[in-house]
Order: structure tokens, then sequence, then C-alpha cells
């Protein structure tokens, strides 16, 4: 592992949060959502100004109700149509693919980071970050978790309070901690 703490995180290496330049990164991301979370209600769902260009992308019609909070904003790459209501987070230390015309209910969690097994990794900062990709027209239910290396197949669907710990096939519906298919009669 050579190179900053940034290049390993975006390698999906083990690096150190306690990084000051990581650190910095998450205070212009605090900023930006502060302002996001902050706008006027005729302004709600609409992506704040400092936000919209501290994301990787979002395409026409992307939205995000406030409040919203996010690591660093530049992993984060929504699609045409993407809706997140009121109270998501995305912990983006890696990359956050979500598709076309997804929606994300209330207060979803997405989780990329995952803290070392061992004490003194987590007291010294180590981290390992997980892509996740959420596929197009896919529904994720309120309060659901998805943890990092996931992928959810295009037309999914995640039912409400679901801990996604594993990929989800295309046009499958998942339930429960963690999350499994339904089963269809």
């Amino acid at each position: 592992m050579t190179g900053s703490e940034r290049t390993k995180m975006a390698a999906g290496e083990w690096y150190s949060c306690l990084d000051p330049e990581l650190e910095a990164l998450r205070v212009v991301a605090r900023d930006a959502v502060f302002e996001h979370n902050s706008l006027p209600p005729r302004q709600r769902g609409e992506i704040g100004p400092r936000l919209k260009p501290l994301l990787g992308g979002a395409g026409d019609g992307a939205r995000i109700e406030a409040p919203f909070h996010c690591a660093y904003g530049f992993n984060i790459f929504l699609g045409d149509g993407v809706f997140l209501n009121a109270g998501c987070i995305i912990l983006d230390t890696a990359i956050v693919r979500i598709g076309k015309r997804v929606l994300l209910g209330p207060n979803v969690q997405i989780y990329c980071a995952e803290h070392h097994k061992e004490a003194a990794g987590r007291q010294a900062g180590l981290e390992i970050a997980k892509p996740v990709e959420i596929g197009d027209s896919a529904w994720i239910g309120g309060t659901a978790i998805i943890l990092g290396g996931v992928t959810i197949g295009k037309g999914a669907i995640v039912g409400a309070g679901a801990v996604v710990t594993r990929d989800v096939p295309a046009n499958t519906t998942v339930v429960g901690n963690p999350a499994r298919p339904v089963k269809r009669g």
C-alpha cells in the first residue's frame, strides 16, 4: 500500500479515515450538505447549488429531499429521474452508482466503508471502501440499509427495513435482515 490515503481509498485498499486530506474533503461535503438541507421549502428536492457540482454526476430530474447526508459526494452518481427521499445517508467512500428512475425511500442508508475487524485497526481508523451499484428502475424501501460491495439489479425491490448484505438479482424482491428473496407462490 503506497500513496495517499485518498488514493488507497479509491483503489479499494485499506486506508486510514483519520487522514487530514480526507477530513478536509469531508468538511467540503458537510458544508455543501448543510446548504442543501437549508434550502427554502419551495426548493426542497432540488439539488443544492454547492452539492450538485460536488457529486460525481446527477442526471436530468434527479432529486434529493432534505435532510440528506453524504461523506464526500464525489463518489455519488445519480441517473436521470432518481429520487432520494428525506433522511437518506450515503457514506460514499467508494463509488455509488444509482441508475435511472431509482426510488430511495425515507432514511435509506448506503454504507461503502467497512471497518477493520481488529480493535487496533479500528482505533487506527482503518477502513476499506466497497462500491454499491443500484440498477435502473429499482425501488429501495424506507429505512433499508445497503452494505458496501452490493449490486442491486435492474427493477429489483428492497423491502422497507431490509439489510442488504449481498447482491440482489434483477427483478427480484428481497426483505428482512439479512435481506432474502421473497418466494412467489
